[in-house]
């Protein structure tokens, strides 16, 4: 199990404290997704909504590439 989950409203890293995802647990959620590209990017896509909400005042482009656009 992994200390790189969220700390909700921040969206900051429980494990180092960056921003979440932060390096190591995207590292992670490739091991875990190996194979189911789409799959996980429903599930961050999912996370990028409700961090939108708590995070209104970071530019949407900020977050998108945040939560999604290092998927590719």
């Amino acid at each position: 199990m992994t200390t790189h989950h969220p700390i909700k409203p921040a969206w900051t890293c429980g494990g180092c404290a960056g921003e979440w995802p932060c390096h190591t647990r995207r590292r992670e959620l490739r091991a875990e997704y190996v194979g189911a590209r789409v799959s996980l990017s429903l599930y961050l896509a999912a996370q990028l909504v409700e961090a939108a909400q708590h995070l209104a005042h970071v530019p949407a482009g900020h977050l998108h590439y945040r939560f999604l656009g290092w998927t590719r």
